[in-house]
């Protein structure tokens, strides 16, 4: 029969080693790097652009509603369509079905990418005289032969629901009442909406195009909320990018090139919005392709405050912003 001592000493002997054990293994790499990871992604928050949509479906749908039951005409959408590019048409298809679920009336007139400059044209004036429809949008890109800044200029301000020419352009950089391009306003209401403030921040936009990045720049350093911030505008040529957009509060990429942000990019705690949406070929689908925004979100979001997804963010945000300039273009509220 063992010794009291002896058995005393064996126990004791066990839960050393067991302590031990278990202080190693808190004190592993493997153990901290997944409690800090669990911690930094308790830390973002989606920036739902699908749910918000939804949201304001209903409410253009109850103000359609309204309008017309006191007279007014079921608001009209026309668009334009060249080709049969892939992307092109399921955005098409997006917007009239968003048409539907809103109470508009949509009309989707088709050409062949072989149609002439002069034949698009022709068409953009005679939408122009037609009183029954209230805006128009042309979607791009078109056909190398057809200019898209001429198709453009053709069509009447006051139906150019895309906030695409040059007038509507230049009332929204004079901060006069306008028709805002769709994507860009549907951001500042995601930043509106969810209330992020963006006064003294400095927000850093990457890419320049006329359809996204300069009129964001724009919107953003105006006075109002959301805006009254300091603006940085990124391009292909600006050097040392990263460095530049680790000291952005809101970072907004919109290059078009798929994974370019990642996350030594981007500064902790930063929002941000990701507007690309690239076609991607993926065995993962159906289709066979799916969409891929410009940021690596795996790597970015831990970091960020707050994030938007590809798709389910911006994507949804553009189409409704589309409407709501379509509603107004019905009830003449920029141009009487």
């Amino acid at each position: 029969m063992p010794k009291l001592c002896d058995t005393k000493n064996e126990l004791h002997k066990v839960l050393k080693v067991k302590t031990q054990c278990l202080t190693s293994l808190r004190a592993s790499p493997f153990t901290k790097k997944k409690s800090t990871h669990q911690q930094i992604n308790k830390m973002y928050q989606i920036i739902d652009g699908k749910k918000i949509s939804e949201d304001i479906k209903l409410e253009i749908a109850a103000e359609v509603a309204e309008f017309v039951a006191k007279g007014g005409k079921k608001p009209c959408l026309a668009a334009i369509l060249v080709g049969n590019d892939g992307g092109s048409e399921t955005y098409v298809a997006h917007k009239v079905k968003a048409c539907e679920q809103v109470g508009f009336d949509s009309v989707l007139i088709r050409f062949p990418e072989t149609v002439s400059e002069i034949e698009i044209i022709e068409k953009v004036k005679e939408i122009n005289n037609d009183n029954k429809i209230d805006g128009l949008i042309v979607q791009l890109p078109l056909p190398k032969h057809i200019s898209e800044e001429k198709i453009i200029e053709t069509i009447n301000p006051e139906k150019d629901v895309d906030g695409f020419h040059p007038i509507n352009v230049g009332r929204m950089l004079a901060g006069m009442p306008c028709y805002v391009s769709a994507t860009p306003f549907g951001i500042m209401e995601l930043l509106r909406r969810f209330k992020i403030e963006t006064a003294g921040k400095h927000c850093v936009v990457v890419g320049r195009s006329n359809i996204v990045g300069r009129p964001m720049s724009i919107l953003l350093s105006q006075k109002g909320n959301p805006g009254d911030a300091t603006v940085t505008v990124c391009h292909s040529r600006t050097k040392n990018l990263a460095e530049i957009t680790k000291t952005a509060d809101i970072l907004i990429a919109a290059m078009g090139k798929p994974d370019f942000i990642t996350g030594e990019m981007v500064k902790n705690g930063a929002v941000v919005i990701d507007v690309g949406t690239t076609r991607v070929s993926s065995a993962e689908t159906k289709s066979g392709w799916k969409l891929k925004g410009d940021v690596i979100f795996n790597e970015v979001a831990p970091k960020c405050s707050y994030i938007t997804p590809v798709p389910g963010g911006v994507g949804p945000m553009t189409i409704v912003s589309l409407l709501g300039n379509t509603l107004k273009a019905a009830k003449r509220e920029i141009y009487a």
